[in-house]
């Protein structure tokens, strides 16, 4: 691929490229021989080690280049090109390196290096590089292979330094104890995984620098080569082959149970009695301007949570006060946990007291962790156990003694998938509990709020490697909860090196210091931080609000604002063309609106706006004083003007007549028009500038292509093509207009969010982008029609209501911080980086979600937690600037074992699904279907050579992972990612769109969708809430086996609910229930339930209503007879059962065995 060609599908297409987005450097994109990007030179396994092709099963694994997922970064390949012949009559399913990732960094440099990379040492000497994907020269030689996924490595550096280390200005004080400043410097680094001693622009981590030594290269004073420059490499590693040395799979055997590991304690010092290293002199500003960005950019801005005015402490004493929304506290806050105060002040209240934390905390043995570990609750069913002896699933505990299974947790009990069939667990999967004192992880920050793929952190990088498992966060910020602590406080106390927000992780030293637990510096206790607004007590910091809850709102004071804060403002810009009005939209939109014009959220400053567009751009002029709303139409859309600027945004309280008025007159306004076509494009230049002075909302609704003006379109989609088992094309955009034009909105603090209620092609693959680059949300109604799709209506409806009276936050950022040693270096959502690490969010709602990669820059040795810390500063409705803050403390372990106990195995797949939904767009569906097929295989290889100590048949997993090929099969088989099955591009990229931005728990419904019987449904076991009995079935396996002809079934799709009637259902069920006679009466199109007074009806009513409350959105209803047209989409959800163009969930488990077993 060419400069231009990329750039002009992620950026202007002149060379220039975007902060965020698909955008990187282009030179990342050519391997040069025998180079190396990577953070690592130990390439997982043997190069030469290949793939063998997938058993039968047409279009599940296309035949073409292997490529891994990487992430949002400028990903780099890993070891040289080699090549190997395949076997005759087959084609080879490799690895070829993989290539750049769209980088949500600012831009970087664009030229190429002045000079040749110099090559690290190899083992094998590189052949000429060739590749058939364009990233080498010679496309007529094999297929190099690639190594394993590299989760976490980091994009080489081509940018210039961030404000993350800008030298502040003046030393910097360091409180540490005296022994701290006279221990010995510290001696050389080993050899480490990190090829290059330069962080990358993407990164936040705090890491110290490195001492000079035999291997260090010249650097810059901030660990940088300047730009247009190569980083020099460091010493090389020789690379580490594994080759499983075990005998090719037999009969089964007949020996012992598998035996586990022991894992070693802890070799370094407890966390108390460690002295931490003093702060490195560049850490982060402290009020300093970052003068590395542009100079409308610095560091201290409005938008920055990080370098406010005033430092702690330094501002007004005011009173401060204590608060919950929603649910006030009561009584005392729990005592502060003992084991985190370093020090010994013996004379002091014991909160301070020096506790050390128990030598095992990192230990698998801990209680907490066996607490944590036990999701499963049935036990696993072995399969009929062919002739031939007992298998591994029956073998007698009697050698059990041999192993250490009686103190293993259950985590890392060994699973064999190929015999154990009932995997599933009958209720759902709750996140796994890291392994922490139980006074830690009692205050922990709450799963569904941030959650990491692996609770337990490893040591080093290239430990982390070795475990074949990426490592990154899943936030859901802004989520709505029922209990948030509210502080209001002059004085909001952060760590004055990093700028990290006091939290139940730091450590007193005494009354009047704490110790940071992101960077370690010590910092003084403000003087009013020392009175308690809950006890209205004095002296007892540590008992504050803000030590005792992870997640906690601050109300800022006026350092926190460049501007006062933006009135709420809502503009609305609405389709009116004849498509458009067929649809029967705006009769629903203007209903709705003026149903809930009264519950906008805002105060006495809200305005709003309103424009329809056709041919031709139509204002409506709202002023106070005006008997009815004027029309005001603009038909010149090349050069698009506001007629009146001044009275088209209006206060909502001033002109409430004259905008219901309007809202009951625009349905008929337009119902005669004949008008086809849309300027879109116009329409929203048009709103962009009414929008910028103030900001604001800005909610578009969209039925067709846009064929005129600005932003034009023109079908890309072959409907022949729909099922094909190829590459699908066109998931990228057709032109930059909305990209730019949502930079231009980012940048004025304006979201757009998209409504697009289609019957035919719309492009959502570049209308999409509008919305991803401001930070706003996509809503898609296929096939939309009022009176031939009752089911969208009611969809249309009640997400309308939710998304106009749903909570708001404007003129947002949100920046995540990471003890030092760690780093973030890719980000997924919906949002524009406006600095390497500060994500610039016009508008925040509570419905999305965020998710970041991680790598570890330095070894975690002398640590036993690490912490992870999200900041969300934005503009409430009602104009109040305020701070959202979440901590997130886990352990640090040494051993693969650990690491493996601590999988996540939901946050992994939801971290998977954003990865290859990057890969899809920017390379290829095959090369991301393979590296997600790659991602189950790898983890289970490295689980089966480092982890077990008696290798013996069958596809083995630890009990955290064993639902890990599941998901995999189920992500091959979901919507955005599904070959030879017939999908139109739009729902393709819709679903690719909700993977990126859904909160975890949302999508994974729609990954792995939940299957209950509900025509039994019974009170055993019910929940009771506000006094409706909730019936819980327990959920089913996703095959047609456990369907049965005589009952009922509901399946969970996430924005979708199936209603499936066996042919000879329980008649009771039938009157009981849909309220018909027999089968036969079953409607076609029925979506609704009747509600009828009966047992029957309540339960199954109040059981679909309770899984619908759990989400924002409205998931439909289809009630499917046996025979009906829509049993295909009910089909289509059965992961574990064969299609014509997927694999079975056996028939997968064998592909993962067989690739693990060469």
């Amino acid at each position: 691929m060419s400069t231009a060609g990329f750039n002009s599908q992620n950026g202007t297409g002149t060379g220039q490229t975007y902060a965020n987005g698909p955008s990187q450097n282009p030179v990342a994109l050519q391997q040069l021989p025998g180079v190396n990007y990577g953070m690592t030179h130990q390439p997982p396994y043997n190069p030469m080690q290949t793939k063998a092709p997938i058993p039968p099963g047409p279009g599940l694994y296309p035949s073409g280049p292997y490529q891994p997922v990487p992430p949002v970064s400028a990903y780099q390949p890993g070891p040289p090109p080699t090549s190997y012949p395949a076997p005759p009559g087959q084609t080879l399913l490799t690895r070829p390196p993989m290539g750049g990732l769209p980088s949500h960094t600012p831009p970087q440099s664009a030229s190429p290096s002045p000079g040749p990379r110099v090559p690290p040492a190899q083992a094998t000497p590189p052949p000429p590089p060739v590749s058939s994907s364009g990233y080498y020269q010679n496309p007529q030689q094999p297929q190099p292979m690639a190594p394993a996924w590299q989760y976490n490595t980091a994009p080489p550096m081509m940018g210039p330094p961030t404000s993350m280390n800008a030298p502040p200005r003046g030393p910097v004080a360091n409180h540490v104890n005296p022994a701290a400043s006279s221990t010995a410097p510290l001696p050389p680094p080993p050899p480490s995984s990190a090829a290059y001693s330069s962080a990358p622009p993407g990164h936040v981590g705090h890491g110290a620098l490195q001492p000079p030594g035999p291997s260090m290269p010249p650097a810059s004073a901030h660990g940088y080569t300047q730009q247009g420059t190569v980083p020099p490499p460091m010493n090389p590693i020789a690379p580490h082959a594994y080759q499983p040395s075990r005998a090719p799979y037999g009969p089964p055997p007949t020996g012992p149970p598998p035996t586990m590991k022991p894992t070693p304690p802890p070799t370094g010092p407890p966390m108390a009695s460690a002295t931490p290293p003093p702060p490195k002199a560049d850490a982060q500003c402290g009020g300093v301007v970052n003068h590395t960005l542009p100079p409308t950019e610095p560091d201290c801005q409005e938008g920055d949570i990080e370098c406010p005015g005033s430092m702690a402490g330094n501002g007004p004493q005011a009173p401060n006060s204590y608060n919950h929304v929603d649910n006030k506290m009561a009584g005392q806050p729990q005592p502060g946990p003992p084991g985190r105060h370093l020090g010994h002040y013996p004379s002091l209240p014991p909160g301070y007291q020096n506790t050390s934390a128990p030598h095992n905390a990192t230990s698998p043995m801990h209680p907490a962790m066996q607490a944590a570990t036990q999701p499963y609750t049935q036990a696993p069913q072995p399969y009929q156990q062919p002739p031939g002896g007992p298998g591994p699933a029956q073998l007698s505990p009697s050698l059990a003694a041999m192993s250490l299974q009686s103190s293993t947790p259950e985590a890392l009990r060994v699973v064999n998938l190929l015999q154990e069939r009932n995997l599933l667990p009958p209720s759902p999967i709750p996140a796994p509990t890291p392994c922490l004192p139980q006074d830690l992880q009692k205050i922990n920050c709450h799963p569904e709020v941030f959650r990491s793929t692996l609770t337990s952190i490893p040591q080093t990088q290239s430990l982390l490697n070795k475990a074949k498992m990426p490592l990154g966060l899943l936030l859901h910020p802004f989520k709505d909860l029922s209990q948030l602590p509210v502080v209001t406080s002059s004085t909001i106390v952060r760590c004055r090196s990093c700028r990290t927000y006091i939290n139940p992780f730091v450590s007193f030293l005494d009354q009047r210091r704490w110790k940071c637990n992101l960077c370690y510096r010590v910092n003084d206790v403000p003087e009013e931080f020392m009175y308690n607004p809950v006890s209205r007590s004095y002296g007892e910091p540590h008992k504050r609000p803000e030590v005792q809850n992870a997640t906690i709102e601050f109300i800022a004071p006026s350092e926190y604002m460049l501007r006062p804060p933006q009135p709420a403002v809502y503009l609305f810009i609405l389709d009116v063309s004849h498509n458009a009005v067929e649809t029967g939209y705006l009769n629903v939109f203007c209903q709705s609106l003026l149903e809930n014009i009264n519950s906008l959220p805002g105060d006495s400053r809200t305005k709003v706006g309103f424009i329809t567009f056709d041919s031709t751009i139509h204002f409506y002029n709202l002023q106070e004083g005006l008997s009815q709303p004027q029309m005001l139409i603009v038909s010149d859309i090349e050069d698009i003007f506001l007629p009146t600027p001044d009275s088209l945004l209006v206060n909502l309280n001033e002109c409430k007549e004259l905008v219901q008025d309007l809202l009951k007159s625009l349905p008929s306004l337009f119902e005669k028009t004949m008008e086809t076509q849309s300027a879109l494009g116009s329409a929203l230049q048009a709103a962009f500038k009414l929008l910028s002075p103030t900001g604001g909302r800005m909610t578009v609704f969209q039925t067709q292509l846009p064929n005129l003006g600005v932003g034009a379109l023109q079908s890309r989609e072959d409907p022949n093509q729909r099922a094909s088992a190829k590459d699908i094309q066109h998931l990228s955009p057709a032109t930059d207009f909305y990209k730019k034009l949502a930079l231009d909105c980012s940048g004025q603090q304006v979201a757009v969010d998209l409504f697009l209620l289609s019957t035919q092609y719309c492009d959502l693959a570049s209308l999409g982008c509008i919305s991803r680059y401001s930070a706003g949300s996509i809503y898609y109604y296929p096939s939309y029609h009022h009176q031939h799709n009752p089911a969208q209506v009611e969809c249309f409806q009640k997400d309308l209501k939710r998304y106009l009276t749903r909570k708001i936050g404007f003129e947002a950022v949100m920046r995540i911080r990471c003890t030092k040693g760690l780093s973030i270096h890719t980000f997924h959502g919906n949002f524009f980086v406006r600095s390497t690490d500060l994500l610039s969010l016009p508008n925040v709602n509570p419905d999305a979600g965020f998710a970041v990669q991680m790598s570890i820059e330095d070894n975690l040795d002398d640590m036993q937690v690490v912490s992870f810390q999200a900041a969300l500063l934005y503009t409430s409705s009602k104009g109040e600037r305020r701070i959202r803050v979440h901590t997130l403390c886990l352990p640090v372990v040494n051993s693969l074992s650990d690491i493996f106990a601590g999988a996540d195995v939901q946050a992994i797949t939801g971290l998977l699904a954003c990865m290859a939904v990057d890969r899809s767009v920017t390379a290829s569906l095959s090369d991301a279907r393979d590296a997600m097929t790659n991602a189950a295989i790898d983890s289970l290889a490295s689980y089966r050579q480092s982890v077990l100590t008696i290798q013996q048949p069958g596809l083995l997993s630890p009990a955290c992972l064993r639902l890990f090929p599941l998901f995999i099969l189920a992500l091959l088989k979901q919507k955005a990612f599904r070959t030879g099955t017939s999908t139109r591009l739009d729902d393709r990229v819709f679903a690719m769109c909700q993977l990126k931005y859904q909160p975890l728990a949302y999508s994974m419904l729609m990954i792995h969708p939940a299957l209950y019987r509900i025509d039994d449904l019974t009170d055993e076991g019910a929940l009771n809430i506000n006094e409706r009995t909730i019936p819980q079935p327990r959920l089913l396996q996703l095959s047609v086996e456990k369907l049965s002809r005589e009952a009922a079934f509901l399946m969970d799709a996430g924005t979708v609910m199936y209603l499936w009637i066996g042919r000879n259902c329980n008649p009771n069920f039938l009157t009981q229930v849909l309220g018909v006679p027999n089968y036969a009466a079953v409607p076609d199109n029925l979506y609704l339930l009747p509600e009828l007074d009966t047992a029957e009806s309540q339960r199954t009513r109040a059981f679909i209503g309770w899984l619908r409350d759990q989400r924002p959105f409205f998931p439909s209803l289809q009630v499917i007879r046996d025979e009906s047209q829509r049993k295909i989409s009910f089909m289509q959800n059965m992961i574990e059962d064969r299609t014509e163009s997927a694999l079975s969930y056996y028939e997968f488990l064998l592909h993962v065995q067989q690739q693990i077993s060469k």
